[in-house]
């Protein structure tokens, strides 16, 4: 069972700065404000989102063990404290927003796929986040053609062939296959405040990220 991280005071950032810092106006974000307190106050109403909930806002399910939201959920939290503020969501949401510049959103995609967090995208961590975003979208694929995608990937992106992605391979491969940051814009946040559908619209599938 999961941890409950909760904080005891609540951090509400001035949405002028905040409109400063992101892609969203003042109203977006107040808009977003009201989002972002009804996923917060889904199990604890602090003023966060925990884990927890942001997992039941992605999945439906607190509960789900997915290394995808895992991975989401340390993003947003750039405090590294166990929960998400309302300046976290806001500005990791930004980077979804359809106007933000490609190259955003390149970096946060590589972020998300660098699992040891050690400034390369490695095979065995392109095959971990493969097979992630398979299950999630109840898929099964064979392991050879896994094995097969992955050895594609790094033709085309790993220029320095030495087994590992770095941030400017990846961003040169990003530029030439724009299909694969297809999955890191969120259309509904262009329509802020109008009525945001869901919060499970972070990416799912892996074929625009390798093909």
């Amino acid at each position: 069972m999961g941890c409950v991280c909760t904080k005891t005071r609540r951090i509400f950032e001035d949405p002028s700065l905040l409109s400063s810092q992101t892609i969203f106006t003042v109203k977006e974000i107040k808009a977003l404000n009201e989002l972002f307190r009804k996923l917060g106050s889904t199990f604890v109403d602090d003023g966060f989102i925990n884990r927890e909930e942001f997992k039941l806002g992605l999945f439906r399910n607190s509960n789900h063990h997915s290394l995808l939201a895992d991975r989401m959920f340390d993003m947003f939290d750039s405090k590294n404290d166990g929960v998400i503020d309302f300046g976290e969501f806001v500005r990791s949401l930004s980077v979804f927003h359809p106007d933000t510049p490609q190259q955003d959103k390149a970096i946060f995609a590589f972020k998300l796929y660098d699992t040891r967090r050690n400034g390369y995208i490695e095979k065995d961590e392109v095959k971990e986040m493969i097979i992630e975003l398979l299950n999630e979208s109840n898929l099964v694929l064979p392991d050879d053609i896994i094995e097969a995608i992955i050895d594609k990937t790094f033709e085309e992106a790993d220029t320095e062939n030495d087994g590992k992605i770095d941030i400017e391979e990846w961003q040169a491969f990003a530029d030439r296959r724009p299909s694969l940051l297809r999955n890191m814009t969120i259309p509904y946040l262009k329509d802020l405040p109008a009525t945001f559908p869901s919060f499970a619209t972070i990416p799912e599938r892996f074929d625009e990220i390798t093909m």
